[in-house]
């Protein structure tokens, strides 16, 4: 089994809250974080897909269609978007880095399964000291 990966970044915005809460736990449950006015990260995805290589070629999968897929399903959506507000995928959800991670596994395991390949990993750093790791169930 080969593991490869392709690196994207995107800028986004979101802000930490449920309406359900007051102001006030909202800000003691999501800090800073839950700041009505919204507040943005440099996120950096990396997207890890396995398989044996295809005698022909020797990918598991190409990296330039790993790329179109990850350009069209999800960061052409997400860049410089709020996620709260514009992020088709992710409405109804709470904006976490761990729901995002997961929402973005549903936007490309469909298109990357089509290809031969399975997805493996979906990886978002939001800063460089916190990212989330999501496997799929």
């Amino acid at each position: 089994m080969i593991y490869i990966t392709r690196k994207e970044h995107f800028n986004a915005a979101h802000r930490l809250f449920r309406a359900d809460y007051s102001d006030e736990k909202n800000l003691e449950v999501f800090g800073k974080c839950s700041n009505p006015n919204w507040h943005g990260h440099n996120y950096e995805l990396f997207v890890t897909v396995k398989g044996e290589p295809d005698p022909e070629t020797g990918f598991v999968m190409n990296l330039r269609t790993l790329s179109e897929i990850m350009l069209n399903r999800v960061i052409d959506k997400l860049d410089h978007k709020n996620v709260n507000l514009e992020v088709d995928f992710m409405a109804g959800k709470l904006a976490s880095t761990e729901n995002l991670a997961v929402a973005i596994w549903h936007q490309l395991e469909e298109p990357v399964s089509q290809t031969g390949a399975k997805l493996h990993c979906v990886k978002l750093f939001e800063t460089e000291r916190n990212f989330v790791e999501y496997y799929g169930t």
